[in-house]
């Protein structure tokens, strides 16, 4: 016990050689994606810049009645107000706008007090002073009544019927409303409006015959007196004198309140407008320029952009770093990841291309438009071949990824160019297509296709963009034909930049990787001749990985590929790894286990040597370093402690026995060492029925994944289950029972008869297992 607490002791003040390598990866990753974020940024801030910028020449402005020089050609769409067209459609809607009539409400009012007045002085007189009485009540209604009206009024039913029949019919009356003359109403043919302050409400009028004027209410009047009252024509005469004199307007005009609503309704009148679209002569060289026109070039110029646009690049830059945030997310619980320097860098030249391509655009469109007749300034952005760069990004990057790409290549260039919003559909949706059709080539001959199908999206993308923003008929054959050219353009960047990427940047595309796939390369040659054994297990890998990638969403061309590759290291010592023994003598037996356990741990450096020699992917290259992780070849551990216990010697370090690494950092590198594993082992399986199958490959991969070998794979328990379905069945089909011969069961040995046990077959050829806690065991 003391020795195993020592042993533990030394071991945790020893420094672990994988945790300083880690440390010392982790640092240049920072730095790596450091200095591709700077690059990045860089040429987003030069292109902000560049849009800022304007190259072109200005708008000249012709004076009517001179002949233009020169074709001048919208760069913009704009809308410029007609100022007779705006005055007179001022006026004709100032000529309808009902006026406004005040109602009041004295003249009812003042009805029935005149009326209670004027009864006054009747109670008040006598028969003798009749006189004095009728000056008085003419004084009241200020109009002469006759002394015979006087005597009739005097009369008791008379005055009821006074109040209480005509007061209230007159009152209602005033009230509707009535004006001094009806010719006043005649000029207003939209009807007017009647304002009722008691009311507080507004009432459009538009039956302008029904309103009576004075004349018109005292004959209702008497009609009134006459037909529904009954009155003799004595006391409708004095009725008549009482009540005339009462009848007054109440509806008045108000000239400042028609005024003001007039003012409010023009407020609110949107002005005559020419609609100039972009890319629209306004006109050519050799017409005679009209007013209109003058003051069409006017207004171009008039908002005709400086030289140098201060918070236009400021809006670019912030934009663009808004889209670019998707692309530098970190891997945990994002949509999309771009960890290294080589990607950003990637991007960044990409985008430098596309955005050098459309301030190329835009300065020589102008220029090119004046010289050649059939060309039109709005059919050169059409040229540009955005979808040809999202299409080098496709060979490399997620779907994801080249969609949030495709829409900054297609922002930037329309921002570059001036474009709007039917332009930046034709990028991009271009772009995203081509994305989808390259990244389901299988070849370069299915690459060269491509360029049918991303014909076809890209005229139907063009006939959306025109039919949202109609043109010159004239322009459609420039336009289609530039159309195409974008095309091939987008098919020739796609296919001469991707060789470059993957040169310089050691990026690895599917083409490449079906190219190192084919079994007649030289390294996969030797392997076969030297190392059959070998050989015969990397092809069983291969399928299992490339099975396995399918069924979890991995990339399958890389597992089948790095899986062909992953034991190119045993090519120097390939009599040291039981399956190349071919039935000889294991030479593990003379060897000590620390010797035993150097030569296999030295087989995956080597073929990282071999394979950087060869000049394989850099995705293989770190997959054949990883395919181990940091397992414990536990079977030349357990055989080295067995030895030291039983000498006395010291304790044997687990970190002598330990694979230096790295754990595996992907998916498919996760998958090599899980399918390398359980591949080698199943040879210890001497009667392989299925169940047993499943339940060794569980096991396996469960010994793996306590060992944490599988924690910066990103491989998660349900693709683990994945896997150990996938694995098991077809071990099951490699493993499958035949018809046993009478010949043949006389004379066949048993499986694997050749290895003395399956943990040393296993051990022999690279498999690390962690081995079960024994009494004499050191962790």
């Amino acid at each position: 016990m003391s020795t195993t607490k020592k042993s533990e002791k030394k071991s945790k003040a020893k420094p672990q050689p994988m945790q300083r390598q880690r440390a010392k990866e982790d640092v240049s990753f920072l730095d790596g994606r450091r200095a591709g974020t700077v690059a990045f940024l860089l040429v987003l801030f030069a292109l902000a810049l560049m849009g800022g910028v304007r190259i072109t020449p200005g708008v000249t402005v012709f004076m009517a009645g001179e002949i233009a020089d020169r074709d001048v050609t919208a760069m913009q769409d704009l809308l410029v107000e007609e100022r007779e067209s705006t005055q007179e459609k001022l006026k004709r809607i100032s000529e309808s706008q009902p006026p406004v009539f005040n109602l009041s409400s004295d003249p009812a009012h003042r009805v029935e007090s005149r009326l209670t007045e004027v009864y006054k002085v009747i109670h008040e007189s006598s028969p003798d002073n009749l006189e004095e009485v009728r000056w008085q009540v003419s004084e009241i209604l200020n109009r002469e009544v006759s002394l015979r009206s006087i005597q009739v009024l005097r009369n008791n039913e008379i005055e009821n019927v006074a109040f209480i029949r005509v007061v209230p019919w007159l009152q209602e009356r005033l009230s509707q409303g009535v004006v001094l003359d009806d010719r006043l109403l005649q000029e207003f043919d939209n009807g007017i409006i009647v304002r009722n302050d008691s009311a507080a409400q507004d009432t459009l009028r538009l039956d302008l015959n029904k309103i009576p004027d004075v004349d018109e209410l005292s004959r209702d009047l008497e009609q009134f007196l006459r037909i529904r009252l009954e009155m003799s024509l004595l006391v409708r005469k004095a009725l008549m004198d009482l009540f005339r004199p009462l009848i007054t307007p109440t509806l008045s005009l108000d000239p400042e309140a028609s005024q003001e609503r007039v003012s409010e309704v023009i407020s609110s009148v949107e002005p005559v407008y020419y609609h100039i679209k972009k890319g629209e002569v306004i006109v050519r060289k050799g017409e005679r320029v009209t007013p209109a026109t003058q003051l069409k070039l006017q207004a171009l110029f008039s908002q005709e952009p400086r030289h140098f646009e201060v918070f236009r690049p400021l809006g670019i830059f912030l934009l663009g770093v808004l889209l670019a945030v998707f692309l530098a997310l970190s891997p945990q619980g994002s949509i999309v990841s771009m960890p290294t320097n080589r990607d950003a860098l990637l991007v960044s030249f990409m985008l430098l291309l596309v955005g050098a391509g459309a301030k190329l655009i835009g300065v020589i469109e102008v220029p090119l438009a004046d010289r050649i007749t059939f060309l039109s300034e709005g059919a050169m952005p059409l040229l540009l071949p955005v979808a040809g760069a999202a299409g080098v990004i496709a060979l490399f990057f997620s779907m994801t990824t080249c969609i949030l790409v495709s829409a900054l290549f297609s922002f930037l260039s329309c921002q570059l160019l001036g474009e709007g919003l039917g332009m930046f559909a034709y990028y991009f949706l271009g772009a995203v297509l081509y994305c989808v059709v390259v990244k389901r080539a299988q070849t370069r001959t299915g690459v060269l296709k491509s360029v049918l199908p991303l014909l076809a999206g890209l005229f139907l993308a063009w006939i959306g963009m025109r039919l949202l923003d109609t043109r010159m008929l004239s322009d459609v054959p420039t336009e289609a034909s530039f159309v195409a050219l974008s095309g091939f353009l987008s098919l020739i960047i796609t296919t001469s930049v991707s060789p470059v990427a993957e040169t310089v940047f050691g990026y690895t595309s599917r083409f490449r990787l079906m190219e190192q796939m084919n079994l007649e390369q030289p390294l996969l040659q030797e392997l076969m001749v030297v190392a059959p054994g070998t050989y015969h297990h990397s092809l069983i890998v291969a399928n299992m990985v490339e099975a396995g990638a399918r069924a979890i969403g991995a990339n399958a061309l890389l597992c089948k590929v790095s899986a062909l590759y992953h034991d190119i290291g045993k090519l120097k010592n390939p009599d040291y790894f039981i399956e190349n023994q071919m039935g000889s003598r294991n030479r593990h037996d003379k060897l000590a286990p620390s010797m035993s356990a150097l030569i296999l741990i030295a087989h995956a450096k080597k073929g990282v040597e071999l394979a950087k020699q060869n000049k394989l992917s850099p995705e293989i290259v770190e997959i054949i370093r990883q395919h181990h992780g940091t397992a414990l070849i536990s079977y030349f551990y357990n055989k080295a402690v067995e030895q030291a216990d039983s000498k006395g010697a010291e304790p044997v370090q687990q970190e002598d026995y330990r694979y230096p690494g790295p754990k595996p950092q992907t998916r498919e590198a996760g998958i090599v060492m899980l399918a390398d594993a359980v591949e080698a082992s199943s040879r210890t399986l001497l009667d392989p029925t299925p169940s047993r199958i499943k339940n060794h490959v569980t096991t396996i991969m469960r010994s793996i994944f306590n060992d944490g070998q599988l924690d910066q794979s990103e491989l998660t328990l349900k693709d683990l289950n994945q896997l150990s379905e996938t694995f098991s069945r077809i071990l099951t089909g490699i493993f499958h029972q035949r018809i046993e011969y009478p010949s043949q069961a006389k004379t066949e040995q048993p499986r694997n008869g050749s290895s003395r046990n399956g943990l040393d077959k296993a051990a022999s050829t690279g498999l690390a297992v962690v081995p079960k806690r024994r009494s004499g065991a050191r962790s």
